[in-house]
């Protein structure tokens, strides 16, 4: 049977997340600028002509009904396919950090069975799709570079210099994970920030703007003003990332330093539940060029 293997689902950061107000439904209005970074899933995908949907979780256990059976679903339903499929992965984003893991492992699942159940759909359809599954889903459906904007639906290709994209990022992830409907019910979040135009992230675009999700996420977890003051010592700039946990800083390096190795022992943190990592940004999704649905 058809399958596709050894497919990456690469996390994202955000440069900058601003909340500029608040629709009538409750829907919080978001500015961002996504950018993909090296720091990836890996999923196995094999075609089944049962119509079963299985996940096999190679070294991570992942919930019951996660985001990538969901994705699998709703195409199976929406498209009509009496196939079905087996979903392998091996996690190596971690979950409840900020950086898209999940839903960037959906995007691949519905990009992949888009192809392997020969579904034929173009990428605005899938987009389509992608919202009901979550706000990330479709900014990696699209696989490219972002300014984001609404509730994660309106989406503008971004052309991030490379000064931008070779610049190495050490990530810190503590062990805390925050529940976004923590972050949103905050007394500290703001929802009036004035809304950016490009023009601003492109004048300065590794110091642009700010978290207005940061304040609510400090507050829930010291963990998080931890790795922020951590960093910050380290690298003299610390921003989070998302709705938490992870942070993310620039390493400073001169054109012909190599970015350096960084683990939370570097740190001087002994618990195995933090995780760090340097990583660079992404052109692109790595997918964008082998699975590739019309516009």
């Amino acid at each position: 049977m058809p399958h596709l293997h050894d497919l990456p689902a690469p996390a994202k950061i955000n440069l900058f997340l601003h909340v500029t107000g608040r629709r009538a439904d409750g829907y919080h209005l978001l500015q961002s600028a996504f950018m993909l970074i090296d720091w990836q899933d890996t999923l196995h995908i094999d075609t089944r002509t049962d119509g079963l949907l299985r996940r096999h979780d190679i070294n991570v256990a992942l919930p019951t009904d996660d985001l990538c059976l969901r994705a699998a679903r709703l195409l199976q339903v929406e498209s009509k396919t009496t196939l079905g499929c087996d979903i392998h992965i091996q996690k190596q984003i971690p979950w409840g950090a900020g950086l898209g893991g999940g839903s960037s492992d959906a995007a691949t699942v519905l990009l992949a069975l888009n192809q392997l159940w020969d579904l034929n759909w173009s990428r605005s359809k899938l987009e389509a799709l992608a919202i009901k599954l979550g706000a990330d889903v479709p900014f990696f459906v699209r696989g490219q570079n972002a300014w984001v904007e609404g509730i994660g639906e309106r989406i503008t290709p971004l052309s991030l210099p490379n000064a931008v994209l070779n610049a190495p990022l050490a990530l810190l992830k503590p062990p805390v994970s925050v529940p976004t409907s923590a972050i949103f019910s905050s007394n500290l979040l703001k929802r009036n920030t004035k809304p950016a135009i490009v023009e601003d992230l492109n004048a300065a675009p590794r110091c642009f703007g700010k978290n207005d999700l940061q304040a609510p996420a400090e507050q829930y977890s010291s963990q998080i003003s931890q790795a922020l003051q951590i960093m910050q010592d380290r690298f003299g700039n610390s921003r989070m990332t998302g709705s938490g946990s992870t942070v993310f800083s620039w390493i400073p390096t001169k054109a012909d330093d190599q970015a350096p190795s960084f683990q939370p022992a570097d740190l001087g943190l002994i618990d195995h539940a933090w995780v760090g990592r340097v990583s660079h940004g992404l052109i692109h999704h790595p997918l964008l060029d082998l699975l590739n649905p019309i516009a």
